[in-house]
């Protein structure tokens, strides 16, 4: 009989945790909430990123309405792509952030609701850090490359050898691309 007394204790004892442990644990448990470190100012960043890109292309527009209506001496020829092929590598780390934060959020506090019914579930369907890296990475990379398209715009080729420096850069980010897609087939 003491025998299963004191299994019953211990049985007991291995269900119910003592009132120090479950402290401990529900501070771990809400420790988690230290993610909104992250993702409140992400989001914050990508809005600001947002509003700068936006502001940069009504500015492109203005120029061109003022070139063309008021005959300003400005050339836009020389600087409109490049102005927005800038636009949207912002806006494409704009939504780095966005992707990072709504992802953080979701992965470690709690999923979103409106985002669980909505069509658009595929683009925020993160069920690990693996994949939200995956995803970031993605953008980063086509950031990346829209980056080197702007510097490329205004680069004047002095040899042949500035030209097949080019070319062999493009090569090497189509080959990133490529591998990008290769990774991504199951």
């Amino acid at each position: 009989m003491p025998d299963s007394k004191l299994t019953e204790a211990q049985s007991a004892s291995q269900q119910k945790p003592g009132w120090i442990e479950h402290i401990f644990e529900s501070i771990l448990w809400q420790s988690r909430f230290l993610v909104l470190l992250a993702v409140i100012p992400s989001l914050m960043g990508a809005l600001v990123l947002f509003i700068i890109a936006t502001m940069d292309i009504f500015k492109v527009v203005e120029d061109t309405w003022y070139y063309y209506t008021e005959d300003s001496p400005v050339d836009i020829h020389k600087t409109v792509v490049t102005d927005i092929v800038g636009a949207m590598d912002i806006y494409l780390i704009a939504i780095v952030l966005l992707i990072f934060g709504l992802g953080t959020y979701k992965l470690f506090i709690s999923r979103i609701e409106p985002a669980e019914g909505s069509q658009l579930t595929h683009l925020l369907n993160i069920t690990s850090l693996d994949e939200l890296k995956d995803k970031v990475a993605r953008v980063v990379v086509l950031a990346v490359i829209i980056e080197f398209f702007r510097a490329v715009v205004d680069i004047q080729f002095d040899t042949a050898l500035h030209a097949i420096y080019l070319a062999l850069s493009v090569l090497a980010l189509a080959a990133a691309l490529f591998l990008m897609k290769w990774a991504q087939k199951p």
